[in-house]
């Protein structure tokens, strides 16, 4: 061990007499390190614990603390509070924690007096130069290796009036991304200091803001262990979190203990001038601790049996996440240390919304069961502060739970898998999808008929950072994972995708010009269809992972935004821009009179056709489908084609009149070369006739005045 463990008692180490009268017994709300009264007041939560030590140090990879203080189990503990007060702590200080209790794994107890644990409720995290996984998962010390805590004063800053800007679900177009791999490419054009970082996507915003989206959803910023992942690689994409309150420290282009809070924060302000929103990708269901062979960071250190589900032998993890262990997110103190966490975002960092990361294990109790009322997602739900959030849940878990179309709530928006799926089967012309497809084009009324809910609470999405992009959906048949060293067994083998006859890159001229076509198809379906539109970073310029659907352990070209991509993808980077100009023109009035999805589609004057006018073709072999709908409020008529089959369809036209004249005009045919693939809105071409040649695999949208 490199720092000396010591028996708790009334005293403080290495403090004179006048530091130990400066402290007091403190209170046990709030949690975490809260500034007060010229000091701060530290409180977390330990049933089992004999004692508490509080570390403080100067810098995150000394190895002994400066000062050590020891909390009276007795004068510093209510219920099983552990607190104290003590003055002249400034914000920046660096603390970690050490507690003391028995080793018994058989109880589910995991106390390690060795090991220097962060605090859970710590509003920043220190990460030392030599920190090491391996270190944090043997018996012993590793102090100078150990991630830290860090003392923060969330109001020490000027938000200069910043307010959420609470989009309309119906004008909201979300743009998953990473926050590193925005800008951590050397030919993004930003400076090689603020690459990969929050400063960095700053700089980037323009971008966003031409493109037209209107909210980001960050793969997850809480700082999380990047090495949790095989040897020799990194994690990148973030899911394995330490802390629920602090900001990844390597996000930031400053290093000092409290530049990510702040340098988040500038962000965020950024990002809502643009007029575009923040939504995090939260993982609230396991943490970087891993299974019984894991590290000590935090949690399984201070209350191993009140922060994590155990099986029937307690000293193995329940294992839902596929990660080694699951959060046990319905017991009292871990619902509210994730309602406190998603309060602290809104509040003092500015959120817009939360995307939750396998939502369904929210659902389950300490046994792993399913509940059919879950308390934590009721308390996410109601609560005041978090009224008015973007709330969209990921409705699966790794074992096997599915809840799309039946995730609890009022006010959840889900994740559509099912879109995912549907839209991909048919425009790779499988049998039998024509009808599924339809449904998820009109909001999944199948799926979310039955709770009157609005239209947008279905998220559509054709890919995303789990899978393939959406240039490799269109150019392999097979996943090529051989890069992740697991021997090409990691990744999902069922991707509904196909390469257009050749596998991988080409210089075929034909199969690049359909594989450029079945990518608008993705992007105009996502982009007309009822819900909310999401697009992953990069699909709109075709970046490719080279046929990687599992690439969480790459954190090089791989894996970042090629930004040589938006002049050699100029056309679909246009089609998407003029897609979202649409989009953002869209009625809200439904939204304001709270119309369900069925009411809205039950009152639209709508036919479905084929070929024929009112001749729908919905038999297993048919691949078209035709739709006609009037949009009162926008006093439109406006025609959509997806042909899907493989040869090209003369669709019959419903009369459009104008003067006695049928005026249709064009506003999308992806069968057409860039610029005439799509057009501003208002100068569509009319088209003449009373049928039009929908292309093989094209999509098609015509309108009238």
């Amino acid at each position: 061990m490199d720092d000396t463990s010591r028996t708790p008692g009334a005293h403080s180490v290495h403090s004179s007499p006048e530091q130990s009268a400066r402290q007091s017994q403190g209170i046990s709300a709030p949690l975490g390190a809260t500034l007060a009264q010229g000091g701060v007041n530290f409180s977390l939560y330990s049933r089992d614990a004999t004692g508490i030590e509080l570390l403080f140090f100067d810098q995150p990879d000394d190895p002994k603390p400066s000062h050590t203080i020891v909390l009276d189990p007795v004068l510093n503990r209510t219920y099983h509070y552990w607190h104290i007060f003590l003055s002249g702590i400034q914000p920046g200080q660096i603390y970690g924690i050490r507690a003391h209790g028995p080793f018994d794994p058989s109880r589910g107890l995991r106390f390690d007096p060795g090991k220097v644990l962060l605090d859970p409720y710590g509003r920043a995290v220190v990460v030392p130069e030599r920190y090491s996984r391996v270190a944090a998962s043997q018996d012993g010390g590793h102090t100078s290796a150990a991630m830290k805590s860090v003392v923060v004063d969330p109001s020490a800053y000027d938000w200069e009036g910043d307010v959420p800007l609470k989009h309309p679900s119906a004008r909201t177009i979300i743009y998953e991304m990473h926050v590193g791999g925005f800008t951590r490419h050397p030919n993004s054009g930003v400076a090689s200091g603020k690459r990969g970082t929050f400063a960095g996507l700053i700089e980037k915003i323009p971008y966003l803001q031409e493109l037209g989206i209107t909210a980001v959803e960050l793969l997850p910023v809480f700082q999380f262990d990047v090495q949790d992942c095989p040897p020799g690689k990194v994690n990148y994409w973030g899911y394995a979190p330490v802390s629920f309150f602090a900001p990844h420290q390597a996000y930031s282009s400053r290093q000092d203990p409290l530049g990510p809070v702040n340098e988040f924060r500038d962000m965020v302000k950024a990002l809502h001038r643009a007029g575009i929103e923040i939504i995090l990708d939260v993982v609230f269901n396991h943490t970087a601790e891993g299974d019984h062979r894991g590290p000590t960071i935090s949690f399984r250190g201070l209350d191993n049996n009140a922060y994590y589900i155990l099986e029937h032998d307690r000293s193995r993890y329940a294992n839902y996440t596929g990660t080694g262990n699951t959060l046990n997110a319905n017991h009292p103190v871990v619902r509210r240390m994730i309602v406190d966490s998603l309060r602290y975002w809104v509040q003092e960092m500015h959120v817009d919304g939360f995307r939750f990361d396998l939502a369904s294990i929210l659902t389950r109790d300490a046994a792993g069961q399913v509940l059919p009322n879950p308390p934590v997602l009721w308390d996410i739900e109601s609560d005041p502060i978090t009224a008015g959030t973007k709330l969209i849940a990921e409705a699966w878990d790794a074992a096997g739970l599915y809840q799309v179309g039946s995730f609890i709530g009022d006010s959840w928006k889900e994740w559509n898998g099912r879109f995912r799926d549907d839209v991909r089967s048919f425009f790779r012309a499988e049998d039998g999808s024509l009808a599924r497809f339809a449904d998820r084009f009109v909001g999944s009324p199948d799926l979310y008929g039955h709770k009157q809910r609005e239209p947008e609470q279905t998220v559509n999405f054709v890919t995303c950072h789990d899978g393939f992009t959406l240039n490799d959906l269109v150019s392999y048949d097979r996943k090529h994972n051989e890069s992740n060293d697991e021997g090409n067994r990691d990744g999902a083998d069922d991707n509904r995708s196909w390469n257009c006859g050749v596998e991988g890159p080409t210089d075929d001229p034909a199969v690049e010009r359909l594989r450029n076509r079945q990518v608008k198809n993705f992007l105009a379906v996502t982009l007309l269809s009822i819900g909310v539109p999401m697009i992953p970073m990069g699909d709109e310029v075709r970046r490719t992972q080279h046929g990687n659907n599992n690439a969480y352990c790459h954190d090089n070209e791989l894996s970042w935004f090629d930004w040589s991509l938006v002049a050699k993808h100029a056309d679909v980077h246009r089609f998407v821009t003029l897609l979202n100009q649409r989009r953002l023109m869209r009625t809200v009035e439904h939204e304001r009179r709270r119309k369900t999805l069925i009411e809205l589609i039950q009152r639209a004057n709508k036919s479905w056709h084929g070929v024929k006018l009112g001749q729908p073709d919905w038999s297993s072999p048919s691949h078209c489908m035709v739709l006609s709908v009037e949009m009162k409020e926008d006093r439109l008529l406006v025609l959509l084609i997806m042909n899907a089959y493989w040869e090209p369809l003369e669709i019959e036209l419903p009369p459009a009149t104008h003067n006695g004249q049928t005026q249709w005009r064009r506003w999308i045919d992806t069968a057409l070369d860039s610029p005439m693939d799509i057009v501003p809105w208002r100068s569509a071409p009319p088209i003449a006739g009373i049928a039009y040649q929908a292309q093989a695999r094209s999509v098609v949208v015509l309108f009238a005045d």
